[in-house]
């Protein structure tokens, strides 16, 4: 099922079935074990913070990526992640070249509101948005137009592609949950110029 969302300055599809259910639980087990994720400290309002979620980033090119004071090193693509990079420049006619992955271990994991408006992803970056493992509420919001705003749950195995204007005008979030939850991986594909 693919919903495209009708809001104004942005271009948002959710593919809620993107990767069958199979795919899905073997690549999140195959990132949970076997992947080298770290914890960056982030400084926000003058105070510096453990950052609330793991991350990892693979690339093709040997560039850094840096984003809220943070610049990570990439890691070498493992073959299985790579097929997939693959396989999204086909589908959807991108020049993907970096993945970064987080990891929220729980529901204390989270991601502020942020747009990936940083200068490396050029004007009007395209981000594809894979999610594995548990599911969590996305929640997106216009910067200006105060009632322009949408909640929904990303589902393992689906796939959000923002593109166009939606890093200019909009700002995005995995908010804090105190349910139980179980780890969920997300990959964010975009490319790096």
């Amino acid at each position: 099922m693919v919903h495209q969302f009708d809001l104004p300055d942005s271009k948002l599809i959710y593919y809620e079935r993107f990767l069958d259910a199979h795919r899905a639980n073997s690549l999140f087990e195959k990132l949970f074990n076997e992947i080298n994720w770290q914890q960056d400290k982030i400084t926000l309002f003058g105070k510096t913070h453990l950052q609330p979620r793991l991350t990892a980033l693979f690339s093709v090119k040997e560039k850094t990526y840096t984003y809220s004071g943070i610049t990570m090193h990439p890691q070498v693509f493992p073959d299985y992640l790579h097929s997939l990079l693959i396989e999204l420049n086909k589908e959807f006619d991108t020049n993907f070249n970096t993945c970064l992955a987080n990891l929220y271990r729980d529901g204390a994991d989270s991601n502020g509101w942020h747009a990936d408006n940083e200068k490396e992803l050029g004007k009007n970056p395209i981000i594809a948005s894979i999610s594995l493992g548990e599911l969590r509420k996305f929640k997106i919001k216009h910067n200006t137009l105060k009632n322009e705003k949408l909640d929904f749950w990303l589902v393992p195995g689906s796939l959000l592609l923002m593109a166009g204007e939606t890093q200019h005008y909009w700002k995005h979030q995995i908010p804090k949950t105190k349910k139980s939850v179980k780890p969920r991986i997300n990959l964010t594909f975009r490319e790096i110029k």
